[in-house]
């Protein structure tokens, strides 16, 4: 079997995703997402003039080959780039070894390590009472863990509540929507916020907090013992993660569990936080950390260390990325959570998919390889839309992290 041919596929069905294509001489084809939300076109750019000649006349069979043959052999190694293209090919070539062998990709990972996938929902409100408003949309959506985000007095807006992307500059054309910063005001206020929710749900509901990068590694130490009464299920990405002996700090001084890795694209980006073991899950994507043959063995060495996963799941994750992650959730043994927020309507239509979403947990069915099938004529339909994610100012107009 050879690859024939590899195509980029650029939709926007509520917002962006970059899919690649590749079809064998067989007529076997393999999807694979390389979205990289507010960057979509760079990826565009090196998966059809760099990397897609380079996969002409190759066996797609030879997934791990294959896969070093494009991290070594660029010798520029690494960057989400890079590594968003790269896992788009490891896909699309476990999507066509699953077809070939009749089987959905977590047979060929092992089987099944559990007969269902956990997921945690986002809630968020501008206030208190909107936010409690929105934890008991995603209990009734059967969802068994909660992210709680909530606004904060005297800030106009804050991650993750709202959902706004691009701003618009005043030549009209997109731009960064500008999100405003106050970290002494938000130290003062979710404490009170998560005390609000356990005082509304009760001790037993999962809850979760995104930090999103912003504070200091001692501003995320007190934060951690100020939430320390409320039993989090977790921190997540609470400082910075490029400081990485700053953690250390974190560790020392709080015991409320730790999510880090996100915006983390290989392996090398986590070996001193897991051998060192300041962190307990870790939240990189398939789309970003080069498919699932590294993300597989992150999960082995984290397991190492009784650290468990927590696959990131926002919408700018396509269906074609988000199986990939549901179909490893399913056959790894020191499985944590996944994190899932939905798709538009349209969404599901352009990628249909095997995989389900019941009373709050994920299975990715049966069907041969991750599943999922790209309409390409809908897909068309959908041109991309230029966009950005927001970049984040404190009062004084300092730009500060997102």
């Amino acid at each position: 079997m050879k690859i024939v041919s590899a195509e980029v596929v650029v939709t926007s069905p509520g917002r962006n995703f970059v899919t690649l294509k590749i079809t064998t001489d067989e007529g076997l084809t393999g999807l694979g997402d390389a979205t990289l939300n507010g960057r979509e076109l760079a990826v565009v750019s090196y998966l059809r003039d760099h990397v897609a000649p380079l996969l002409l006349g190759r066996d797609p069979h030879r997934v791990e080959d294959t896969w070093q043959y494009l991290y070594r052999g660029a010798y520029w190694r690494r960057g989400p780039v890079t590594m968003a293209a790269i896992a788009a090919v490891d896909m699309a070539l476990w999507d066509i070894k699953g077809k070939a062998a009749g089987l959905p990709l977590y047979q060929l990972l092992g089987g099944a390590s559990r007969e269902k996938v956990a997921t945690y929902g986002h809630a968020s409100g501008r206030d208190i009472p909107e936010l409690l408003d929105s934890v008991r949309e995603k209990l009734a959506l059967g969802y068994p863990a909660i992210r709680v985000q909530t606004g904060v007095p005297g800030l106009k807006a804050v991650y993750g509540v709202g959902g706004a992307e691009a701003g618009t500059g005043p030549d009209g054309h997109p731009r960064p929507l500008v999100e405003d910063w106050d970290t002494a005001a938000y130290l003062r206020h979710l404490p009170g916020v998560v005390e609000a929710v356990r005082a509304e749900f009760g001790a037993e509901l999962p809850l979760l907090h995104d930090a999103h990068h912003r504070l200091t590694p001692l501003q995320a130490a007190r934060l951690g013992k100020d939430l320390e009464p409320y039993r989090m299920f977790w921190l997540e990405d609470c400082t910075p993660a490029e400081n990485q002996e700053a953690l250390k700090l974190v560790r020392q001084h709080t015991t409320t569990p730790l999510a880090i890795g996100e915006v983390f694209n290989s392996l090398h980006d986590y070996q001193y936080l897991l051998t060192n073991q300041l962190i307990d899950y870790v939240r990189s994507a398939v789309t970003h950390f080069g498919g699932v043959t590294p993300l597989r063995r992150l999960f082995d060495l984290a397991g190492q260390y009784q650290i468990k996963s927590a696959i990131h799941g926002p919408e700018d994750i396509s269906p074609v990325g988000m199986a990939a992650g549901i179909h490893l959730d399913l056959a790894i043994h020191n499985f944590g959570i996944q994190e899932y927020s939905g798709y538009t309507e349209t969404t599901h239509r352009v990628f249909r998919h095997a995989y389900t979403f019941t009373d709050g947990y994920l299975h990715p069915g049966e069907a041969p390889g991750l599943g999922v099938e790209l309409d390409e004529e809908l897909a068309a339909a959908h041109p991309y839309d230029p966009a950005y994610l927001p970049v984040n100012r404190l009062q004084d107009g300092t730009v500060h992290d997102w």
